[in-house]
């Protein structure tokens, strides 16, 4: 069964709810007649509900609250403007640092209130206030906070609580988390507890010895990622019926299990789970988690991503087409652009996606049908335009940037794809509105500028669908190579046994699923890991330092994807 919160077992200090937390700090603070206490925060952690509960517990003789010494909010729009930018989607990449949004006078006031006794310095940036004789920092995972900006949270001094979700989060990964992510990273070695605190009012404390392990843990071992699922206004039935769902009042369209920027990791300690944001274990173990060579090229970045798509019983996507890499860099800051791959996982007999133009298209009357649709409401004559291709389970579509595709109805996509997953220029949404009631935002104009006029019946039939080469094949057992196509950079690779398999890593990390068969374990031929079970339609991780690992069979045949960084 699909599992939908995963953890690995790891021997550490956990300490586990408030009152375990408060005794720990009494006890870190007891040598101290005059001690500073700071709590960084992550924004997305609850101000009020840790000074109620833990820094009013701990009767401090000062409460000094960083956010006091940023700079206005006039202020910060003036420094952070131009990325945040005032469309509705899409910001420029900022490479701001927290410091900059501190006015130094306030911080100069703050610092001035350090008094005798016991001070307590909370909130985001608290550390640029005081280093702390106890530091502490609160984090939470990426997923709680767009929740949170759901229920009404506002981004960091902006005070924006009513604004639209899309602006909130569009703000978020262009901006705020790029800053807030470089402050973590600086301020974290020399941290001596890190709080969860995702579950707001049950925040799990560890030490940093335990944290430390953990992510050599997690570098060192195959894993997965804690997956989330939304819904969305084209969603399937089929992972509700396949994952054990808890129904919604929309069926759910996305499951993010392969996406380290937006998933977590967990810990399991003495029986408490501790979630840990999975860009954490980027940051923190680069070399061993991505390969030397892979590190090289993309930085601290995890390149790969692997996400479901459920259309069964639901919806087509969007048309859409990603931006070109000199239009990402250019537009929008960002390293690569969002090369895709659809892998059917799973099909109705009359599944479809659409992809590419057809031959002896008109592009100026393509562009003006679908301005006549977004202005008056009509239907866009998709038939006219665009290649509809029967697909079937285990096909593997190639999409690179620039050509215009979506998923229709009666599938269920693996997304095997470049990191970068926002970037879809909208075409056509099938006259719908987003679940909040308005109008999904759709980019013609940007789309135009990088659909590839080219990429026509012939050229998708040839370089797109059906491109699986076998490597080898003998008794029950074949390789194949599924793609992607040669202007993408990941390399994926289909394994189909009964038995066992040893994969080679070539100094690249590994994002693998099991798309056919009950399940696999993943082992260690020198038995430098614990043997690893992964389930039908899991997504796991094998880190680049594992060098070699087996794939063992369990009651039955399988089918495994794998997809890793082309040299």
């Amino acid at each position: 069964m699909y599992d939908l919160h995963p953890s690995k077992p790891l021997n550490g200090n956990v300490y586990d709810g408030y009152p375990a937390i408060i005794e720990k700090l009494q006890e870190a603070l007891a040598g101290y007649d005059h001690a500073v206490l700071t709590l960084d925060f992550y924004h997305g952690v609850s101000n009020e509900n840790v000074l109620t509960e833990l820094i009013d517990a701990l009767s401090p003789n000062t409460i000094l609250f960083a956010d006091a010494a940023k700079k206005s909010e006039e202020e910060i729009q003036a420094i952070l403007g131009r990325q945040i930018t005032d469309d509705r989607v899409f910001g420029i990449l900022t490479t701001e640092v927290l410091d900059s949004l501190f006015d130094p006078s306030k911080v100069e006031e703050l610092r001035s209130h350090i008094g005798d006794g016991l001070t307590i310095i909370y909130g985001v940036g608290a550390s640029l206030i005081h280093p702390g004789d106890v530091h502490v920092y609160f984090d939470i995972t990426r997923w709680e906070i767009q929740l949170r900006y759901r229920a009404g949270m506002d981004n960091w001094g902006a005070q924006n609580y009513d604004d639209d979700i899309l602006r909130k989060y569009k703000r978020g990964y262009f901006v705020e988390w790029r800053i807030f992510d470089r402050y973590k990273f600086k301020v974290l070695p020399d941290c001596d507890f890190y709080v969860d605190a995702s579950t707001l009012g049950h925040p799990k404390m560890i030490d940093m010895d335990t944290y430390k392990k953990g992510m050599n843990l997690f570098s060192t071992s195959p894993f997965r990622l804690v997956p989330y699922f939304d819904e969305g206004v084209w969603g399937g039935t089929w992972m509700q019926e396949h994952f054990g769902l808890e129904p919604k009042e929309h069926n759910y369209a996305w499951c993010f299990d392969g996406v380290p920027e937006e998933n977590s990791i967990c810990l399991k300690i003495k029986d408490t789970l501790v979630d840990i944001p999975a860009i954490n274990l980027v940051h923190a173990k680069p070399n061993h988690l991505l390969g030397r060579r892979v590190h090289a090229r993309f930085g601290k970045e995890f390149p790969i991503r692997f996400d479901f798509l459920d259309t069964i019983h639901g919806g087509n996507l969007s048309l859409q087409v990603h931006p070109l890499t000199e239009y990402i860099q250019e537009h929008f800051g960002m390293h690569y652009t969002q090369d895709e791959s659809y892998y059917i996982l799973d099909a109705q007999p009359d599944a479809h996606v659409y992809l590419g133009l057809k031959e002896g298209v008109d592009f100026d009357a393509f562009i003006d049908d679908l301005h006549t649709s977004q202005e008056t409401g009509c239907r866009f004559p998709d038939e006219k335009y665009i290649n509809n291709i029967p697909v079937k389970k285990h096909d593997h579509v190639l999409i690179p940037a620039g050509t215009i595709h979506c998923s229709g109805a009666g599938t269920v996509v693996l997304e095997i794809s470049a990191t970068p997953y926002i970037f879809t220029f909208k075409l056509y949404d099938w006259g719908r509105v987003g679940l909040d009631g308005k109008p999904r935002p759709v980019n013609i104009e940007r789309g135009k500028e990088n659909i590839q006029q080219d990429r026509t019946t012939s050229w998708i039939m040839h370089n797109l669908i059906h491109r699986e080469k076998v490597l080898e094949e003998k008794d029950n057992y074949t390789l194949e190579r599924t793609g992607l196509h040669e202007l993408e950079f990941i390399d994926t690779l289909r394994y189909s046994f009964d038995e066992r398999v040893t994969i080679e890593m070539d100094d690249s990390v590994n994002m693998l699923n099991l798309v056919e068969g009950e399940a696999v374990q993943v082992v260690s031929p020198t038995q430098a890991f614990e043997p690893y079970t992964i389930h039908y339609a899991e997504t796991f991780i094998v880190p680049a330092s594992v060098q070699t690992y087996q794939l063992v069979a369990m009651n039955g045949p399988v089918k495994v994807i794998r997809a890793k960084i082309r040299k």
